[in-house]
């Protein structure tokens, strides 16, 4: 193979220009003349039926020139998640409804001519509610006698609305019975992971108006374009030829974004106002009516012999909320990765996603693994413990390999039943081994192990004594004995859905060489434009600077289901590689033509076609004598890429923190990430995702939460309350990029941007337990957690 030019390199990201100075460039960057403003009401109530409601007063008041109800548009069922066509989500949801199902749910919206006078409105509206029992346990919710929350009748595909149950998973390969039966340990434990928010610096945002042809334009902050014009179209009553969505940058997706939010209430009122409209999430919507990470309580069993896996079981409970928005998908991601992380001959899972009046879950970054890899790699650190066993070995000889078969891929799919699945590339050992060394693993093993008496306590400096509870500032207020621990987790994902994501790239030859790149996929910050760009230098054999590229727009750019499932890399890079070869095969059979060579016996070099003689004719000859001379065409190709593989990027992380025995903070001191995806196209932007996605899952960790009162209300309502990771609680990172070759990926590369965030979070579990002793099963860490464990622990203080 050619050595690569282009892919490998830290090439500068193609939007820094436009990004640094502000042009034209999120949703919010523009002003059109005449544009209404929205705000939506929402229900005070998690449960209850709307019995009246008046909008005379908000409609008579000045500047306000709409309000829907659910009196005043049609009643046409749709899931909100953008996933592909059938969605495996249930059709629950309508735009608006006489029963509300959460507190924060749509109860009426408005336009005015600014956001004050819309506010007011909302204010104004009059609504009587028939409060009804609520739901808030998930263990409750199919409980006999269980108030029903979804009991309209036109609603489908739920699993069954009258226990409340809203996706079901039954899934087993070989015998697990056997295998238990075989074993000569068990163990089991259950892991509770929590409600996190995706905490996008961008609230979600749209803005929506009529063009000369009375089309109606989207300007979404969203991450599936194409399935935001293919949901809104029979929402609006209109076909889609009448939609164009444009998507402008995005500030920060995570899935998030992956929904229809806000899309189709801004649109309708356009549709009925023939003006402009503006609607935005302020933070306390984003965090109380927006989307959140599936909580779930995962219960894992293992049966062992002579150190190997004879069995693993895995049964889900799975909290989806007020609507089943990505709940079957989510929770199949979760027991499909975990269960193909080890070899196991008998695997089983059980997992069912209940609705409560609770606040909505849906996609975000890892989609099901962090929840899957925490209690799963927390597991296997307690069987490690169990059998006096070094966890980095025990690891190391159970996990998967180079050729092994995934067969719970097979067999559970995502959403329906998968492919077969081989892995054809794993960097995992050679990820442990370069994390090992990097944390010092078997020299802070020894040195922090608790079992050594004269290392039970370390005093090793002081830690800040903080409200929140936080402890990456470097202030050292008050003296206290401090604990270290190494801890490590090792995890895979996958790259696509196999057998259902399509993507697709159109390349064009201008007259100067370079060549206009068009795709649908969505660059959500992640650096896809820029990504895009090099795979099509490198195949045309051009800088990068020589593709424009242009994405995400429904008019302009060939179909891509949008930036989700780890497929932008893996499955749209590879419909740009393929464009890209087919554009090269055009222009070396016109320059050959021209040189009066055949195809096979002339080269490109250097933007050139060249014989074997020396003569060439460069690409701007070849692009104007396309045009202009014989056999006139434009140099242009357009492909598509759907694959039946999804080779798993895996990755090793290891944690070191830092415990203090009295106040419970627990604060992480170093980070390692050893991650193998494949070909690395842009070293720099790879490991900006390694570090965003370990800071995330370092705030799933220790301070993340989302509490609800006795009433369903959400208690946080900004980020002076909802406490992610900030740039005070960075630890050391290290990102070690782990080289290997995918054969079925664009120039060997497979997924990066979501397999960082599933290990950090049971990794620094496992070190707290090194440090300690004292195993929490439950996240976040919060100091009150770790005080309750220390102090019913045998373990000396």
């Amino acid at each position: 193979m050619s050595p690569l030019t282009t892919v490998g390199k830290s090439e500068r990201r193609v939007d820094s220009v436009k990004l640094a100075t502000g042009r034209g460039t999120f949703v919010d960057d523009i002003v059109l003349p005449g544009m209404l403003y929205a705000r939506i009401l929402r229900s005070p109530h998690a449960h209850a039926l709307i019995t009246r409601i008046d909008a005379a007063q908000a409609r008579a008041m000045p500047g306000v020139k709409c309000v829907l109800t659910h009196e005043d548009v049609p009643r046409v069922p749709y899931t909100t998640a953008g996933q592909g066509w059938p969605e495996p989500s249930p059709y629950d949801a309508v735009m608006l409804d006489r029963k509300v199902r959460f507190v924060g749910d749509r109860v009426a919206v408005v336009a005015a001519e600014d956001p004050e006078i819309a506010q007011r409105a909302c204010e104004a509206i009059r609504v009587e509610y028939d409060v009804l029992a609520a739901i808030l346990d998930p263990e409750q919710a199919m409980a006999p006698g269980a108030p029903v929350i979804h009991d309209q009748p036109d609603a489908s595909g739920i699993k069954d609305a009258s226990r409340n149950l809203a996706a079901e998973i039954m899934a087993e390969v070989g015998s697990v019975e056997r295998g238990f039966a075989e074993a000569q340990r068990v163990f089991e434990g259950t892991y509770r992971v929590p409600y996190v928010q995706q905490s996008s610096i961008e609230p979600h945002i749209t803005i929506t108006w009529l063009d000369e042809d009375h089309r109606l334009v989207v300007r979404p902050s969203a991450q599936v374009p194409f399935h935001v014009r293919r949901l809104l179209a029979p929402l609006l009553g209109i076909p889609v030829r009448r939609i164009r969505v444009i998507k402008p940058r995005i500030g920060g997706g995570f899935g998030g974004k992956q929904e229809i939010l806000i899309e189709d209430v801004c649109g309708m009122l356009t549709l009925r106002t023939g003006r402009p409209v503006r609607l935005e999430y302020t933070r306390e919507e984003e965090l109380t009516a927006a989307r959140t990470r599936h909580p779930q309580i995962v219960t894992v069993k293992s049966g062992l012999r002579d150190g190997a896996f004879t069995a693993l079981e895995m049964r889900v409970l799975e909290n989806t909320g007020a609507y089943g928005t990505h709940a079957l998908t989510v929770m199949s991601v979760t027991g499909n990765r975990a269960l193909s992380l080890y070899r196991c001959p008998n695997l089983r899972y059980e997992a069912r996603a209940v609705y409560t009046n609770l606040a909505v879950a849906g996609a975000f970054r890892g989609y099901g693994c962090p929840q899957g890899f925490f209690a799963l790699e927390s597991h296997v650190d307690e069987i490690a413990a169990a059998l006096n066993q070094d966890p980095l070995e025990f690891r190391r000889r159970n996990h998967v390999r180079e050729g092994d078969d995934q067969p719970m891929a097979e067999v559970l799919g995502e959403g329906k039943e998968g492919f077969k699945q081989i892995i054809r590339s794993c960097g995992l050992p050679q990820a442990i081994e370069r994390g090992a060394k990097a944390i010092g693993w078997v020299e802070k093993r020894r040195r922090y192990s608790i079992a050594d008496p004269t290392q039970t306590m370390e005093l090793v400096g002081h830690v800040p004594r903080r409200g929140s509870g936080r402890g990456g500032s470097a202030a050292r207020e008050t003296s206290a004995a401090i604990r270290r621990g190494v801890g490590m987790a090792i995890v895979m994902q996958a790259s696509g859905i196999p057998g259902v994501d399509m993507g697709a790239a159109s390349i064009k030859m201008n007259e100067d060489g370079s060549f206009n790149l068009l795709v649908g996929a969505t660059d959500i910050g992640t650096g896809a434009d820029t990504m895009f760009c090099q795979l099509a230098a490198e195949a045309l054999g051009v800088p990068v600077e020589k593709i424009i590229p242009y994405s995400s727009d429904t008019d302009m750019t060939p179909f891509d289901p949008g930036a989700y499932a780890s497929s932008t890399t893996y499955i749209s890079g590879r419909a740009v590689e393929k464009a890209a070869l087919a554009v090269r095969e055009q222009i070396v059979a016109v320059g050959a033509a021209m040189l009066e060579e055949e195809p096979g016996k002339v080269v490109i070099h250097g933007q050139k076609v060249c014989a074997k003689d020396g003569r060439f004719v460069t690409y701007e000859q070849v692009c104007l004598s396309s045009l202009y001379q014989k056999d006139q065409f434009q140099i242009m190709a357009t492909a598509s890429h759907m694959s039946y593989d999804s080779p798993p990027p895996f990755a090793a992380v290891f944690a070191e923190v830092e415990v203090d025995v009295e106040t419970g903070v627990v604060r992480v001191v170093k980070l390692v990430e050893a991650v193998d995806c494949g070909q690395v196209v842009n070293p720099q932007m790879a490991e900006g995702q390694v570090e965003g996605a370990a800071l995330q899952s370092i705030g799933y960790a220790l301070y993340e939460r989302m509490p609800f009162d006795a009433e369903g209300r959400m208690q946080f309502r900004s980020f002076r309350d909802y406490t992610i990771a900030t740039a005070v609680d960075v630890p050391e990172i290290v990102s070690i990029l782990v080289p290997t070759h995918e054969p079925t990926g664009p120039f060997g590369a497979k997924a990066i941007a979501e397999i960082p965030i599933n290990g950090p979070a049971p990794a620094i579990a496992n070190a707290l337990f090194q440090a300690t002793g004292v195993r929490l099963r439950d996240l976040p860490l919060t100091p009150d957690r770790v005080l309750v464990a220390l102090r019913s622990s045998t373990v000396p203080r």
